[in-house]
């Protein structure tokens, strides 16, 4: 027989500045291997692209457990909702966190009839989640895929 695997059930709580080091580890932990890829990894540097960049302000923190499983950033724009990034902790992931995440915000874009677009670097494995979602290639850049579901 084969187990049948469901997603866990997770909260989505505001980031906070004190979300700080968690978001960061998280940070390292998922994209490290795929930044090596690309452009390598220099520690000293992704600390300060992250420190320069970090704005909890349209980050959730993903909570399962009561404990805190990865981030969902989302930019809801007018025309369209950006989603700007998703990390779920090495732990968690492969379970279906990750798709019922998404799964949910593609519905509630659906409702507001408006697509969903992000971009992810060409050799993440996560394109293929996305393209499993529904998600189509929009453009390329020379790292990055630009995906896009339309709202029907």
């Amino acid at each position: 027989k084969h187990a049948i695997v469901t997603a866990p059930t997770y909260t989505l709580s505001p980031a906070t500045l004190g979300d700080y080091v968690f978001l960061e580890t998280l940070h390292a932990a998922t994209m490290r291997d795929v930044v090596v890829q690309v452009w390598g990894w220099d520690a000293a540097e992704q600390q300060a692209l992250f420190r320069r960049d970090f704005d909890p302000s349209c980050s959730q923190i993903v909570v399962v457990d009561g404990e805190d499983a990865g981030v969902l950033v989302l930019e809801k724009r007018d025309d369209e909702w950006f989603l700007a990034n998703i990390q779920i902790a090495p732990a968690r992931q492969s379970r279906g966190l990750g798709a019922r995440l998404i799964g949910t915000l593609l519905a509630e874009a659906r409702a507001a009839s408006l697509p969903v677009t992000l971009q992810v670097l060409t050799v993440n494995r996560a394109r293929r989640l996305y393209e499993r979602l529904g998600f189509v290639t929009a453009g390329l850049t020379e790292t990055h895929v630009l995906m896009r579901a339309a709202p029907a």
